[in-house]
Formats: C-alpha cells, sequence, structure tokens
C-alpha cells in the first residue's frame, strides 16, 4: 500500500482475522478502512462497518458502488455447510460478488489478499507432508481454497490489479461467535473444569497430546497482511504461522498454572457431546465473577476443539518463503496464549 492515501476493503470484519486486522490497519497513518461483517463491531474503531449478504450480487454491487478509491482487499469471509460441494459454491460465490464489484466501481484496486488455511494441505484428512510448503501437490478436490485461488488468478490475468494468498494456521485473536477461535475453547473449558471441581485435562487423544503443534496469532498474521499488500510477489502463496512449534503436554501445563488448576492425565472426550449439558455451568461462571452476558452456544466451538485436539500427527508449515521474501516477524505462542487470556479477563469475557 504505497499510495500516501490508502482504503483496505477487509471481509468478514468481527472473525479471527477480519477483527485483529481492522483495528491493525486503522492504527496505520493515512490508511481508511472499511469492514464487512454480518454483525456490528462490539469495540470502538475507526473503520467504517458495512453489512451486506456477499451472496447477493446485486446488493453487494449496490452497497459497495461508493467505495471508488479501494486499493487492496483483505478477504477473510467465510461461511460454513457440513456439505463439501455446497460449502465450496457458497464460499467461491461470497468471493467473486465482493472483488467483481470492487473491481468495477474502484479503478484503484491493486491487490486482493485472500486467506487459506491448513486444509490446503490436507490437515482436516489426516497426516501430511510436513513442513507443508507452499508448492506442495493439492490433494483431492472438492476444496472450496482452491476454487477460489484458481478463480482469482484468472479473474486477474487481464485486470490492473492481481492477487495473493496467505497460509496460516489455527488462528488466536479475540473473537467472540466464531467458529475457529481455539482461545476461546482452551479457556471456557478450563473455566468449566474449574467450576466442577475437576482437574485439567487434555481432551484430545494422547497421541495428539505429544505431537509437534503450531498456530498463529491473529496480531501476527495482521502484521504479515500488511508487509503482503506492499511487498509479496503477485500470484504468490505465503505460509504464515507464530514461527515456531510447540507440543501440546508442557503448553497444557502452562496452561494450568495459569488458571491455578491442578493438572491431570489426558482423557479422551468428544467436547460436542460433553459439554453440550454444561450451559448451566458456564451460567454459574458468568454469575459469579460478573462476566460479560454471552450465550453459551455462542461462546465457543467445541466442534473446532475437537478438531485440533484429535489430530494424531505433526501440524507444520514451512515460513521459509515468507521469510526469505522479507517478513522477518517471530511471536512465543506460549506467551501469545497467556497474552489472550489475559486480555479476555480483562473484557470479563473468562473469569
Amino acid at each position: 500500500m504505497t499510495r500516501t492515501k490508502k482504503h483496505a476493503l477487509v471481509a468478514g470484519g468481527m472473525g479471527v482475522i477480519g477483527r485483529t486486522l481492522v483495528e491493525h490497519l486503522s492504527s496505520q497513518p493515512g490508511c481508511t478502512v472499511t469492514a464487512i461483517s454480518r454483525r456490528p463491531p462490539d469495540f470502538e474503531s475507526a473503520a467504517s462497518f458495512v453489512s451486506v449478504d456477499l451472496l447477493d450480487e446485486a446488493a453487494t454491487r449496490q452497497c459497495l458502488a461508493h467505495l471508488d478509491d479501494v486499493d487492496h482487499i483483505f478477504y477473510a469471509a467465510y461461511q460454513a455447510h457440513e456439505d463439501v460441494r455446497r460449502r465450496g459454491d457458497t464460499n467461491l460465490a461470497m468471493l467473486a460478488n465482493l472483488v467483481n464489484a470492487v473491481d468495477e466501481c474502484s479503478p484503484a484496486l491493486q491487490r486482493v489478499c485472500l486467506y487459506e488455511g491448513g486444509k490446503y494441505y490436507g490437515s482436516h484428512l489426516g497426516a501430511f507432508p510436513t513442513p507443508a510448503l507452499e508448492s506442495d501437490p493439492r490433494h483431492m478436490p472438492p476444496m472450496f481454497y482452491y476454487d477460489q485461488e484458481d478463480w482469482l488468478r484468472e479473474r486477474a490475468r487481464d485486470r490492473p490489479w492481481d492477487h495473493i494468498v496467505l497460509r496460516p494456521d489455527t488462528v488466536c485473536g479475540l473473537a467472540l461467535d466464531n467458529p475457529m477461535n481455539l482461545a476461546m475453547v482452551i479457556a471456557v473449558y478450563a473455566a468449566i473444569s474449574k467450576e466442577l471441581g475437576l482437574p485439567l485435562r487434555f481432551p484430545g487423544s494422547v497421541d495428539c497430546y505429544n505431537r509437534l503443534a503450531q498456530v498463529t496469532d491473529a496480531t501476527q498474521l495482521a502484521r504479515a497482511s500488511e508487509w503482503a499488500a506492499e511487498h509479496a510477489t503477485r500470484s504468490e502463496a505465503y505460509n504464515i504461522t507464530n514461527g515456531d512449534l510447540f507440543r501440546w503436554r508442557p503448553m497444557w501445563e502452562k496452561f494450568a498454572r495459569f488458571f491455578d488448576m491442578p493438572l491431570a492425565d489426558p482423557m479422551p472426550i468428544s467436547l460436542v457431546s460433553m459439554m453440550a449439558d454444561k450451559g448451566d455451568v458456564w451460567n454459574r461462571v458468568v454469575a459469579r465473577y460478573g462476566l460479560s452476558t454471552t450465550p453459551y452456544e455462542r461462546v465457543a466451538s467445541w466442534a473446532f476443539g475437537d478438531y485440533i485436539f484429535q489430530r494424531d500427527y505433526d501440524v507444520i508449515f514451512s515460513t521459509t518463503k515468507i521469510r526469505q521474501a522479507g517478513f522477518h516477524s517471530v511471536v512465543d505462542s506460549e506467551s501469545m496464549f497467556c497474552a489472550l487470556f489475559n486480555e479476555l479477563r480483562s473484557r470479563r469475557i473468562i473469569p
């Protein structure tokens, strides 16, 4: 974003990626930010928020028609569907409608940044070659990341703007009502366990407990996004994580100390099943500590926790490419988790 005045459009502005990105870009001198979100912001922001159904092509075009100076799109919007083909069609349509609308109204458009994730490498299907490289072959489709990336590459072929791809893994940040927010899963699980007088137990498999893992701090991703907007090579993809690796065993020892709980051996459970009836327990925690009232069904995604904590294989992305290209920031993941938990406490979201 080399122009003196910059205008970034962030799709998915209240998600675990978008919320932090909106805050980061809004703090940059000379940068105007417009965020697209189905929900209004729950924090003060210099950004403008608009709500539009990106599946509605006409409504998207009409809503964004006045944005004639947008130079960068950061696309972090997502809709989940059980049916993989419907998931692909839906998420491709949302991206296409947004990009086409901005392409039509803003001659200033320079770059579209698309966010993907570990599913690009097949992390949801089982063990995959590690460390994963951006050049690794794709797995058997359907996979909506492939649909979106291929569409962007073809769409940009004869346009004055280009695209780049960032591939984080397990983004951790401050975002409620988000299906992929691991920090909230851990914090709420610990709070409920403590309320029930239980020790803290890793709820996944013993194998996963001892495997190598990685995460991406949402702030780290926001910094990488700003770098990518100005410096990344067009049409390239870059893995982006905190840059360190850890095993869940010592990490959960640290979580137990943070929440002042005894640590016990792992006990593999289905969080979806076991936490389904814990709404009353969570309500007691909220009342006991005077927390912000967040409906239990919105406070954590137990399905996402099951996915992360049942992976009986190492999860490692190579970040050599983005470092060689010029982005060198690293984050200590233990410190990141503790900082997030402290922030959640300060906002009265967890005890």
